[in-house]
């Protein structure tokens, strides 16, 4: 779970270090505006609304009994479901962000990484979640 974790930051950074070691083409679709804008307002409605629904999806009463369930297949499955909802939106921001030279983008990744770190799935940290809930 933890290689799960790290993979969309370390998919992030080598994005990063494509762009701005001159591999890939930055702002290669800057002078599409209507382009721009409509995925600025995509990527902000996506990033707006999984990250809070990745921070209480536990507490939804389905979710919530796949993951006490003493199987742990449903921990595994909804944790990782929980960072691909926050790590997917992350990474596609990252991108977007060399695309369009749009600072937007770069703000949401920032989020999206902050976000991460309240996500990491810790066996401590799932054990207080359901207790929690308990």
């Amino acid at each position: 779970m933890c290689t799960f974790f790290v993979l969309p930051i370390a998919l992030s950074l080598l994005l990063v270090a494509l762009y701005e070691g001159d591999v890939m083409m930055i702002g290669s679709k800057t002078e599409h505006d209507i382009l721009e804008y409509q995925v600025v307002i995509a990527m902000e409605l996506l990033t707006i609304c999984l990250i809070p629904m990745a921070l209480r999806l536990f507490k939804f009463k389905p979710v919530h009994r796949q993951v006490v369930d003493t199987s742990g297949r449903g921990l595994k499955k909804w944790g990782a479901v929980r960072i691909c909802m926050v790590g997917i939106p992350m990474l596609l921001n990252t991108f977007f962000y060399y695309q369009f030279m749009n600072v937007a983008f770069g703000y949401m990744g920032i989020i999206g990484l902050l976000s991460l770190v309240f996500i990491y799935p810790s066996k401590e940290k799932c054990r207080q979640e359901m207790l929690d809930q308990s």
